[in-house]
């Protein structure tokens, strides 16, 4: 008798498509052939009114994740693929986190992860997500960068890649053209592909990120660590939207999650999609299989 590995669905905010997704995914035969999905649904509450933010919903969300990631940890479900959250409602709820990522950090105890975007045509991980654009080039130091590319090559590690061929995108506009447009790429990024190489990791950069992500949605590349939330995103979304996953990467748990937001604009109407969320267990599933064979 083959067993399906259980994969825990938690609704998100529960003021939004979440619920609506998990269910329609949850019931999807696609699904059913390859897991057990477990849905972890949030309390019902007056103080909820779908499509509309609310420190209620934060609450209900942040509660549901935690019973969800107790149960990873005991060991009661295999995966989480998680619906999305809301980062005002988390703030309203008096939450610290601003989503996700740092909150399955901080329930996991483990001090640095990051986040990777999944999908046939490009796979990206981030040097730093949910700050500032002006923020961005302070936070990117070497210690950084050498940590988020051995995350990445362990992640890419538990995709299968054996060997995983990684490009590094530049920060600056031309990657600075030798300084002239910005030394960040010169004094940090080139150095930590130096090093990286010389630990027997295949990484090529800093590249200009608008030729990147081409490069690497041509084959050149398995992976790009971007320098910024949007530089990475935005041609994930452009050319996956609903079909990328968001993966958290140096978890002791597997997580994966939707490319898309709480969409309170459709929220209750029944028209939301579930692709991205059944791309989502469909990977988590992989992510078990791989594992169970490491």
């Amino acid at each position: 008798m083959i067993v399906l590995p259980k994969i825990a669905l938690t609704v998100g905010d529960p003021a939004g498509i979440g619920p609506e997704i998990v269910e329609k995914a949850a019931a999807d035969p696609v699904v059913r052939a390859v897991c057990e999905p477990i849905i972890f649904s949030a309390a019902a509450s007056g103080a909820i009114r779908t499509g509309e933010v609310s420190a209620a919903a934060g609450r209900a969300a942040y509660d549901t994740i935690v019973r969800a990631v107790d149960a990873a940890r005991r060991g009661e479900v295999d995966a989480i693929a998680t619906a999305p959250v809301n980062k005002l409602a988390f703030s309203q709820a008096g939450l610290e986190w601003k989503g996700h990522t740092d909150l399955l950090a901080h329930l996991c105890g483990v001090e640095h992860v990051a986040m990777m975007f999944h999908s046939p045509q490009l796979k990206v991980v981030l040097l730093t997500v949910h700050v500032p654009l002006i923020d961005v080039a302070a936070l990117i130091t070497p210690e950084l960068v050498d940590r988020t590319i051995a995350l990445t090559v362990d992640a890419m590690h538990g995709f299968g890649a054996a060997k995983p061929r990684l490009a590094l995108a530049g920060l600056n506009p031309h990657a600075g053209e030798a300084g002239v447009i910005g030394t960040e790429d010169d004094r940090v990024l080139a150095p930590a592909v130096q090093r990286a190489r010389a630990r027997g990791i295949d990484l090529t950069g800093p590249i200009p990120g608008d030729t990147v992500f081409v490069r690497a949605s041509r084959g050149e590349f398995d992976c790009v660590v971007a320098c910024y939330h949007d530089q990475g995103l935005i041609p994930v979304k452009l050319l996956a939207f609903g079909q990328a996953v968001n993966v958290t990467i140096g978890l002791p748990i597997i997580r994966t999650s939707v490319d898309h937001g709480t969409a309170f604009d459709i929220a209750g109407k029944g028209i939301a999609d579930p692709g991205s969320m059944i791309a989502a267990i469909k990977l988590a599933v992989e992510m078990c299989d791989v594992k169970a064979r490491r």
